[in-house]
């Protein structure tokens, strides 16, 4: 039996309708999210004052599950400051030009370490790691600090995070949903990942090189600065000088490093995942950066430590200051609803963006080719909160209800549903939800969501094509 869907979910749905349109156009979408918000809340609680109240605590709730990731990147940016100020970084990079000497390169090397990086420990500290080190690299040789960003965002958020063949909490919660083993849904996802990553980065290249040779390229920097200058220090923020000697300047260049790998070891030993692992990277950061201040201020140290902190946090909010009210308007497709206006959806209702996702799945036929679409769509729908994860449960459970109505593969259904929930929800395509790789490189999280859309959505079609086939 579906879900009853009333006019909380055809409002919320019109509004995401109305939020993609926008961005695909390249306007702006914050008034627009606020709008919904409002009218979400005069449904719910049928009171101006309950809407209006709504609004701003949405707000305190979106601000609240994206401390987390406002703060890695404040920081991460606070230590790229004193490091470039000091010409640490630069000494740090060096020997990566060898192996990073053209954009091409660039792209697919910052790729191809941040899948595998990804892997082990997800894409969060991955980026803050990653990005850092590798990105003055990838400029310096040509690669855009957008086409760096897209190289991050595809094979960290997209193919690491849709795969999870390290971690296993993906493919894991999909699994118990199915009522399936871990290993036959993995089993599944190994062509379909293969084809979504192959098909989606080629054609964000390609689309990449074309754009820059025709001259449609958009770096979509902040403020326009590129990413280089977005991480350098302000010399007129920062007092006094910041000097190393050359052999000291040595020595960090490579124990710097070093911790980071040390931080990746302590990851692996110690089983840190998610928040843990990214608190463990910026808890790094901040003992580098207030080290390598002291040593360069000298007696001013303890000053210029806040003012780098400050510089930092200053970056952080500018970048999250205009996705904090679209994500307050998406979180409330999820859990956040109850939370900010009390239990007014149906009984059985598991939030506005699953119960869209159940009653999808029951009012379309049923045959193998159809289950294919659906799974993907189901996918996508519920990955529209940011999270990826929040749906790839039902995603699990729409796989099973698919296969044994037509008889077909419900791995290979499930498997499906869940790089489709990832890649939409999981970092790729949702402003917010791919900030990390957007702030590490100073550009703009819905310019980088926009030149996403397409390969994405060219990748889910192939792969749902090559689905058909094999269920």
């Amino acid at each position: 039996m579906g879900i009853q869907l009333t006019a909380l979910h055809y409002v919320y749905l019109a509004f995401i309708v109305f939020i993609m349109a926008l961005l695909i156009k390249r306007r702006d979408t914050t008034m627009i999210c606020i709008a919904g918000i409002f009218v979400l809340g005069w449904l719910a609680t049928e009171t101006v004052s309950g809407s209006v109240t709504g609004v701003f605590n949405s707000f305190v709730y979106a601000t609240k599950e994206l401390m987390g990731t406002i703060m890695i990147i404040s920081i991460i940016v606070a230590m790229s400051r004193v490091l470039t100020r000091t010409g640490i970084n630069e000494t740090m990079v060096a020997p990566l030009t060898r192996f990073l000497r053209t954009p091409f390169m660039a792209f697919w090397g910052i790729g191809l370490i941040m899948m595998v990086t990804s892997w082990f420990f997800w894409p969060s500290p991955a980026v803050a790691l990653i990005g850092v080190v590798l990105l003055p690299v990838a400029i310096r040789v040509g690669l855009p600090a957008l086409g760096a960003a897209i190289a991050m965002n595809l094979f960290g958020h997209g193919i690491a995070l849709s795969s999870d063949y390290i971690i296993q909490g993906a493919p894991k919660l999909t699994a118990d949903a199915a009522g399936l083993p871990v290993s036959s849904v993995m089993e599944a996802s190994i062509p379909l990942v293969i084809v979504m990553g192959v098909v989606t980065t080629v054609t964000a290249y390609w689309m990449m090189r074309r754009d820059q040779k025709n001259g449609t390229w958009r770096d979509g920097l902040i403020s326009g600065k590129n990413a280089a200058s977005a991480l350098a220090a302000d010399s007129d923020a920062v007092e006094g000088q910041a000097v190393i000697p050359p052999t000291l300047k040595k020595w960090l260049a490579i124990v710097i490093p070093l911790l980071f790998l040390a931080d990746v070891a302590g990851m692996f030993l110690l089983d840190l995942q998610g928040g843990d692992a990214t608190a463990l990277v910026g808890g790094t950061a901040v003992f580098i950066l207030v080290v390598v201040t002291l040593l360069a201020h000298r007696n001013k140290g303890l000053e210029q430590v806040t003012t780098y902190l400050i510089d930092g946090l200053t970056f952080g909010f500018k970048v999250f200051g205009p996705v904090i009210p679209i994500a307050a308007f998406f979180y409330l497709g999820d859990s956040a609803f109850a939370e900010l206006f009390g239990k007014v959806l149906p009984a059985a209702s598991q939030g506005i963006v699953n119960d869209l996702g159940v009653a999808l799945a029951h009012n379309v036929p049923l045959n193998g080719a159809v289950g294919a679409v659906t799974a993907t769509i189901t996918g996508a729908i519920t990955g529209l909160d940011g999270s990826g994860f929040s749906g790839i449960s039902l995603a699990g459970s729409i796989g099973k209800l698919f296969a044994v109505a037509t008889h077909s593969d419900a791995a290979t259904l499930t498997a499906l549903g869940q790089v489709s929930a990832i890649w939409v929800g999981g970092g790729t395509l949702i402003p917010w939800a791919l900030i990390p790789a957007a702030a590490i490189c100073g550009v703009s999280p819905f310019e980088l969501a926009r030149r996403n859309v397409k390969p994405v959505l060219i990748g889910l079609i192939v792969t749902t094509i090559v689905a058909m086939f094999l269920v």
